[in-house]
C-alpha cells in the first residue's frame, strides 16, 4: 500500500520515488481526494522516468508529444500504480531472468530459438540503442511491417525504450497505405520482414521526409542502404547504455508509446494513441480478472501484431503473467496452426471466429467418417457435456458420472488431437462468433469465451469467464472498469460505453473525432449497440453505423439476421445483408470452397462440407461456376427455403429478406472482402458487387 505520512501543515508534497515505486507522501487522510492523490504522484523534474507521471490537467490528447491524466483512485495501492512499458519488462527480467519468454518459429532445419526474459530485455535494449544511434528522435516512430517474430517484439519494445512510438503495419497493406501510416506517425525507422515487404517501402520512401533507416529482419537485403538484422544488432552492441538511460529518465507512463491504426471504412485509418499506462494496466487487469498464476502459462502468437488484441495478449498480458510464448508459422491461418498448437500445447488460446469455424469444419469432416458405434458414443458424450454446461449456466454446477466418463473417454482425446489438452480457457474475439459454433464446442466440453473490446480500449473491455459464460454474451467488464448503456430504448438497448484506465488518449491529429468518441466524463462511445442484464453481463446486438435504415425508416441490425441464415445452412460461408435506403432487404451469400494454401485466395471448387450438402440435396455441382452457370435449381431452392425459415422469425415485415445472390467466390483477405482480422469489409463488398446488388432492386 502507499504509505501516508503526516505533518503539521497537512499539505501535499511530492512522493519519494525509487525505480517507480512510491515510498510515501504527506497529506491528510480525511481530506485526501483522488486529485490530491494523483497530484502527489506527479514528477516535478520530468527526469524520474520511466515510471513517472508528468503533470497535466487534460484527460485526452491528439498530439504526439501530449500527455494525459490517468484516472487513478485514492484507494489504489502499489500493485495498481502506473508502470511504463520499460518498467514492466525490466521488472519481469530482474525477477524471472531464466524463465523462457519466447520461442521462435522453426527455422529451415526445424529448430526453434529460445529467449529467456533476461535475453528478451537485453535484445530490446540492444535494438533501442541501435535505433537511437540511427537517429530515432523523441516523439517519432518505428514502423514494423512483417509477420510475428521475436524481431517484431524487439523492434516494438525497442522503439518504446528509445522514447519513440511503436507502429505495426498490416502485411496486407498497399504501398500507399504503408506511406500514410509512416508519414502521419513521423517514422524515422522502418523495419520490414523480407524482400516482398521491402519492395513496398522502396516505392514510397521518397515521400517520407523523416525516414532515416530501413531494416530487414529476415534474409539478407540486396539494397545497399537497407540494414540486415545482424547489422542492427551490431550497431546496438557497440553503443554504451548512457544515451538510452538518459532517454529512459524522460519517459512517462501518461505519454503515448504505441499507435494502432484502425482499418477505416471511409478515408484514411485513424491512429489510436495508447499510453504506457493504457497497455500495462490492461495487461495487469486481464491477469487479475482471469486469476492467472505467474510462470504457468503458454501462449501462441499468430494473429496480426498490428492489431491491438494480439499485442495485448502476446506482449503485455503474456509479460505480466511471465508466460512462455511460441511463434506460429507465417501460414498459420492457412492450415499450419495445428502444428504449433501441438508443439506448444497452450494453456490460453485466442482465436478469431474464422479460426474456430475452420476447426469446426475439420471436426465435422472427421465425424462424418466415423462408423455407427463411434457416432453413437460421440452423440452420447456431447449430450452429457451440453447437459452439464447448460445446468452450470443456470447456476447448477454438478458433474454427473456420465459427464466425467465422457470427459475422460472422448473430450480429452479430442482436445489432445487439437493441441488444446492443457488449455484452460479458449477465447474468441475481433468479431461475433455464431451461437451454433459456440454450442458445438460446448458439446465438446470446450466453452469458447468471448472477449469484447476495441483498439480504443487497449483490447478487451469485457471477458467471459467460466463463471460468467452465457451463450450470446461477451461477459462482464474487467475488474476496475465500468460499462453503461447510453440512450437506451424501451427494450434496454443502446450504445455501449466504456470507462477506465484502458481508454485511449485520443486519435492522432484528429481532435474533432476524438471529441465525438471520448466524452468529457471519460466515457468511450463505442458505436456498438448492446444490452446489459441484471448480472452486468453484456450482449452486443449490432453496430450503430452498420444499422440498415430502410426507405421506410425501419432500423435493422444486419449481423443477427446474417447469423441466423448461416446457422440454417452450414454450406454458406458468409452473408451480407443489403437494404440501406431501399424498399426491402436483400442478401449476398458465398458458398464454402477450398482455399489456395499459397495465396490464401478462394478456389472455385467446393470444400468437403459443401460437397456433402450438395450430395444430400441431389445436386451434381462441383464448383461455384457450375452453380452459377446452370443457376442450379436445387441449390437456389435450398437457399430460398433457408431464407424463408429466417423470415419466419422476423419481428416485422421490414426485417424479411426478399431476394438473394450467390457471389462468384468465397471471401478472403487477398480478394479484398475481409480485413486482416477476417472481419467483413462491408463497404468494400457493396462496391465490389454493386451490379449484382442493383439487379436485385430492378
Amino acid at each position: 500500500m502507499v504509505i501516508l505520512l503526516f505533518k503539521d501543515n497537512m499539505t501535499a508534497v511530492q512522493p519519494i520515488q525509487s525505480n517507480g515505486i512510491i515510498k510515501g507522501f504527506t497529506i491528510d487522510e480525511k481530506e485526501k481526494t483522488d486529485k490530491d492523490f494523483y497530484d502527489a504522484l506527479c514528477s516535478e523534474t520530468g527526469l524520474d522516468g520511466p515510471d513517472q507521471i508528468l503533470p497535466t490537467d487534460t484527460y485526452s490528447s491528439t498530439k504526439l508529444d501530449g500527455r494525459v491524466r490517468i484516472r487513478l483512485r485514492k484507494e489504489d495501492n502499489d500493485s495498481s500504480l502506473p508502470v511504463s512499458v520499460p518498467g514492466l519488462l525490466s521488472r519481469i527480467a530482474k525477477n524471472y531472468p531464466d524463465h523462457v519468454a519466447i520461442i521462435s518459429r522453426p527455422d529451415i532445419t526445424g529448430e526453434r530459438k529460445t529467449y529467456t526474459y533476461k535475453d528478451y530485455e537485453r535484445n530490446v535494449r540492444t535494438v533501442a540503442k541501435a535505433f537511437i544511434k540511427l537517429g530515432l528522435e523523441r516523439y517519432h516512430s518505428v514502423c514494423i511491417l512483417g509477420f510475428n517474430s521475436p524481431e517484431w517484439f524487439f523492434s516494438d519494445l525497442g522503439a518504446i525504450y528509445a522514447g519513440g512510438y511503436a507502429v505495426g503495419i498490416y502485411t496486407t497493406n498497399s504501398p500507399e497505405a504503408c506511406q500514410y501510416c509512416a508519414e502521419s506517425s513521423k517514422a524515422n525507422i522502418l523495419v520490414v520482414e523480407d524482400a516482398k515487404q521491402l519492395e513496398k517501402i522502396l516505392q514510397i520512401k521518397h515521400n517520407l521526409p523523416h525516414l532515416k533507416a530501413i531494416i530487414q529482419y529476415e534474409g539478407t537485403p540486396k539494397e545497399k542502404d537497407v540494414l540486415s538484422w545482424n547489422d542492427l544488432m551490431e550497431i546496438g552492441e557497440r553503443e554504451s547504455d548512457d544515451k538510452l538511460n538518459e532517454v529512459l529518465k524522460k519517459i512517462a507512463t501518461n505519454e503515448c508509446c504505441t499507435l494502432v491504426y484502425t482499418s477505416g471504412t471511409v478515408g484514411n485509418p485513424k491512429a489510436v494513441m495508447l499510453s504506457h499506462d493504457n497497455l500495462t494496466n490492461e495487461g495487469r487487469v486481464i491477469f487479475n480478472t482471469l486469476k492467472l498464476v505467474k510462470r504457468e502459462h503458454v501462449l501462441i502468437s499468430y494473429l496480426p501484431l498490428s492489431h491491438v488484441a494480439a499485442q495485448m495478449i502476446d506482449i503485455y498480458a503474456g509479460m505480466t503473467a511471465v508466460a512462455t510464448l511460441y511463434f506460429a508459422d507465417k501460414d498459420a491461418l492457412k492450415g499450419s496452426l495445428i502444428d504449433t498448437l501441438l508443439a506448444a500445447r497452450p494453456t490460453l488460446f485466442l482465436g478469431v471466429p474464422r479460426v474456430w469455424e475452420k476447426i469446426y469444419e475439420k471436426l465435422q469432416l472427421v465425424a462424418r467418417n466415423n462408423g455407427y458405434i463411434k457416432t453413437w458414443i460421440s452423440s452420447w458424450a456431447k449430450a452429457q457435456a451440453l447437459y452439464y454446461h447448460t445446468n452450470k449456466m443456470n447456476g447448477v454446477d454438478v458433474k454427473s458420472w456420465g459427464y466425467l466418463v465422457a470427459k475422460w473417454l472422448i473430450f480429452s482425446k479430442v482436445k489432445a488431437a487439437l493441441g488444446l489438452d492443457r488449455c484452460n480457457m479458449c477465447f474468441s474475439g475481433a468479431a461475433p462468433l455464431s451461437d451454433d459454433i459456440k454450442q458445438y464446442f460446448l458439446s465438446l466440453d470446450m466453452p469458447i469465451l468471448e472477449a469484447y473490446g476495441m483498439s480504443e480500449s487497449s483490447g478487451a473491455h469485457t471477458l467471459a469467464t467460466h463463471d460468467t459464460f452465457r451463450i450470446g454474451s461477451v461477459g462482464k467488464h474487467l475488474l476496475e472498469y465500468e460499462t453503461t448503456i447510453y440512450n437506451k430504448d424501451k427494450f434496454g438497448e443502446g450504445e455501449i460505453c466504456m470507462r477506465g484506465r484502458q481508454v485511449f488518449m485520443g486519435y492522432l491529429n484528429e481532435p474533432e473525432k476524438t471529441e465525438e468518441t471520448l466524452d468529457s466524463d471519460g466515457w468511450l462511445h463505442t458505436g456498438d449497440l448492446g444490452t446489459m442484464d441484471s448480472n452486468e453481463l453484456l450482449y452486443v446486438t449490432g453496430r450503430i453505423k452498420e444499422l440498415i435504415i430502410t426507405a421506410g425508416g425501419e432500423n435493422i441490425p444486419p449481423v443477427q439476421i446474417e447469423q441466423q441464415l448461416l446457422a440454417e445452412l452450414p454450406a454458406l460461408s458468409y452473408a451480407v445483408l443489403i437494404g440501406d435506403n431501399r424498399k426491402y432487404l436483400t442478401i449476398l451469400v458465398t458458398l464454402k470452397t477450398e482455399m489456395d494454401n499459397n495465396t490464401g485466395e478462394p478456389k472455385d471448387n467446393f470444400n468437403a462440407t459443401t460437397l456433402k450438402w450438395l450430395q444430400s440435396i441431389g445436386s451434381t455441382s462441383q464448383t461455384v461456376s457450375d452453380v452459377l452457370s446452370t443457376r442450379d435449381p436445387l441449390v437456389y431452392e435450398e437457399i430460398d427455403k433457408a431464407i424463408k425459415r429466417v423470415n419466419a422469425k422476423a419481428v416485422s415485415n421490414a426485417q424479411k429478406i426478399q431476394k438473394f445472390q450467390i457471389l462468384p467466390h468465397d471471401f478472403s483477405v487477398p480478394t479484398g472482402e475481409l480485413g486482416p482480422t477476417l472481419k467483413i469489409k462491408r463497404r468494400t463488398v457493396h462496391n465490389m458487387y454493386k451490379n449484382l446488388i442493383e439487379d436485385m432492386y430492378k
